[in-house]
């Protein structure tokens, strides 16, 4: 659990790190967009190479960029076997045993849809939070949410609890690693048995680590009040945001990735599509 990465921030220099973070929600948003948009092979591949792009240009190891995908492997493999088995061919079956039939078209939708879930994961963490700060994208998602002001909607509290659960993240992470350890130094087993034996095992952290959730949260509290904390009312910048041309670069290149998908799917010579 040490070694996981979801939700860090690594500082850096690099072009996405210098993006305004507003506009590295927006480009994230057309990303995702991007994602559930690729139908065939060729669209696959095209933003299979646009993500390791992503991750060449922010500088972020590849090792840790890796780490992300460990705490979805499960998902990952459940939605390969949950579509190869599930999903119906034209064909002959390439198998059969029992109630089902393995056709080339659900190897080939397992092998997508793993794809998509894996560079959902690793892109969005490339464009957000490995290079982007809690509190910049904490005062980004403020100012992109600030019409919704008018109509008395809480956007700073929103804003912040979103910043926090960011930020706790690791932290939970962390306590949750030392819960294990000091159970293991006193005999559990948390690797051999059956999967149920295991499930049982792990209900022991759940207690001190919900202890441990809200004791942080109450000291947090406290701090703030302390700090005279009151919400988004009246209060200023330190660092105000500004777009640059860059941003919009970055924002007519996603655009044209986006279209590109588009017309990948509408024009591929290559027709396994699903």
């Amino acid at each position: 659990m040490k070694n996981n990465t979801f939700g860090q921030y690594f500082p850096g220099n690099s072009l996405l790190h210098r993006m305004d973070p507003r506009m590295k929600l927006i480009v994230t948003i057309l990303y995702i967009v991007m994602i559930f948009c690729a139908k065939n092979v060729l669209s696959f591949a095209f933003l299979l190479l646009l993500t390791v792009f992503l991750i060449l240009i922010s500088r972020i190891s590849v090792r840790i960029v890796l780490r992300s995908i460990r705490p979805i492997i499960f998902i990952v493999l459940f939605t390969v076997v949950f579509n190869i088995f599930l999903t119906g061919g034209t064909g002959e079956p390439l198998a059969a045993f029992w109630i089902f039939e393995i056709y080339r078209e659900g190897i080939v939708r397992a092998i997508l849809m793993a794809l998509r879930v894996i560079i959902l994961i690793t892109g969005t963490g490339v464009l957000l939070t490995y290079t982007t700060s809690p509190i910049a994208l904490a005062d980004a998602i403020e100012s992109l949410l600030g019409p919704l002001k008018k109509i008395h909607v809480p956007v700073h509290e929103f804003a912040m609890m979103m910043t926090i659960a960011l930020r706790f993240i690791p932290t939970l992470i962390e306590e949750t690693d030392r819960i294990m350890s000091a159970l293991k130094a006193r005999g559990a087993d948390f690797s051999n048995g059956s999967i149920v034996k295991r499930v049982k095992a792990l209900i022991p952290i759940l207690i001190p680590l919900f202890v441990s959730a809200f004791k942080r949260a109450e000291e947090l509290a406290v701090a703030m009040e302390c700090r005279c904390y009151r919400g988004g009312e009246g209060r200023t910048k330190l660092h105000v945001l500004h777009y640059r041309f860059s941003d919009f670069v970055w924002l007519f290149f996603f655009v044209l990735f986006l279209v590109s998908v588009f017309l990948i799917n509408a024009f591929s010579p290559i027709k396994i599509a699903y």
